[in-house]
């Protein structure tokens, strides 16, 4: 006698330990499924089932295709499970096939309507929340960078009490002795370059002594408005903002603030061209040292007051907002290793170079000075 078998599942079929119960008895093997379909039970060997199974699409992503795979014989668990994962046997010749009852048909699919052509799909629900999560997200990173906001489209020049300046127009280095006018002016009359070459015969020289325990640190931090003794200092703007301010022109500021410098137009002297700058890119633009730090410590200033290396470091005089990459070129070289791209500023760059010099008793090694006599006609 046959009996009937009605199988009654107690958990999921697909995908997780389940265990079915035939009467008294507890059983491993899974009924069939419309997500998990289970082979014609025509009693063929195990090989034939599995070839079946991957002509018809058994194996799908998420059934369990190892239950064809060959396992020891089921044993009765008080727990009710099974340790191991079901197996799948053909049944014996002379056994009905299980009548499945209480089984709820699959969910059919919503049809995706297609929207109109060209037309991004609109995304609900939580994949629309998590969308919108992210582009809020991006939008306060590109605002909220070192306290970046957006432009409020004032267009202001600077004051003589916040940095001094005329808008970015290039003045000659002899005619601004202390750094407070913008830009660096070619020196070009025969006049000019005379006593250009003038102020640089009046450099001492020297060897460039070691590196050792040099440090921007030993400088005091970048861009302090607390060394004493320079122009624009203790006037409530850092020395970086106070150049950009000097040199710049079309300058627009932070909203609320009028020192912060948030986009500006360059007219670089190393490079001769026009630079457009914004905050956003803060890089593109980057504070020389005329005279670099390191070729000063090598000079002598490794000996010098923690005062008197502030001053040289945050001194006007010293500094010019140029193309970054060229900056970046130069490092800490002297005019001998690096002069500006452009050829009709090197004049210039060499008298900035000798009145830093001056004004500190530094000096220079002789290739630099020779150099420096050169770019101005010596």
């Amino acid at each position: 006698m046959v009996e009937r078998a009605v199988w009654a599942t107690t958990g999921s079929w697909c995908g997780r330990r389940t265990s079915f119960s035939r009467g008294s008895v507890t059983s491993r093997t899974p009924p069939p499924s419309p997500l998990c379909p289970l082979l014609p039970q025509t009693g063929r060997r195990r090989g034939d089932a599995r070839r079946i199974a991957d002509r018809r699409g058994g194996r799908r992503k998420g059934c369990r295709s190892r239950a064809l795979r060959s396992r020891p014989p089921a044993r009765r668990n008080r727990g009710g499970v099974a340790p191991w994962p079901p197996r799948e046997a053909p049944l014996s010749r002379g056994y009905a096939q299980p009548v499945i009852a209480d089984v709820a048909p699959p969910r059919p699919a919503r049809p995706r309507i297609p929207g109109p052509p060209g037309r991004a799909p609109r995304i609900r629900g939580r994949r629309a929340g998590a969308a919108l999560a992210a582009v809020l997200a991006a939008a306060t990173l590109v605002t909220g960078c070192d306290g970046v906001g957006v432009p409020d489209g004032r267009d202001t020049s600077a004051s003589p009490d916040g940095g001094g300046g005329t808008g970015g127009r290039a003045v000659s280095p002899l005619h601004n002795p202390d750094g407070t006018r913008p830009g660096l002016a070619p020196v070009t009359s025969d006049a000019d370059r005379a006593q250009a070459r003038g102020l640089i015969e009046d450099l001492r020289t020297k060897g460039r002594g070691p590196r050792t325990g040099y440090g921007r640190d030993e400088f005091g931090y970048a861009w302090m408005d607390t060394a004493d003794g320079v122009p624009f200092a203790r006037n409530g703007c850092d020395t970086r903002n106070d150049v950009l301010r000097r040199d710049g022109a079309k300058v627009r500021h932070r909203s609320g603030s009028d020192c912060v410098v948030e986009s500006m137009t360059l007219e670089d002297p190393y490079t001769g061209r026009r630079v457009s700058w914004t905050k956003q890119h803060a890089a593109d633009v980057q504070i020389d040292h005329v005279m670099p730090l390191s070729y000063d410590w090598q000079m002598g200033a490794a000996h010098w007051s923690e005062d008197k290396r502030r001053r040289i470091a945050n001194d006007p005089l010293n500094l010019l907002p140029v193309d970054g990459p060229a900056n970046s070129a130069k490092r800490d070289s002297g005019p001998a290793s690096w002069l500006p791209p452009s050829r009709t500023i090197r004049c210039a760059y060499a008298v900035r170079f000798a009145q830093v010099a001056h004004k500190y008793e530094l000096a220079v090694t002789s290739p630099d000075k020779r150099t420096m006599l050169a770019q101005c006609g010596g």
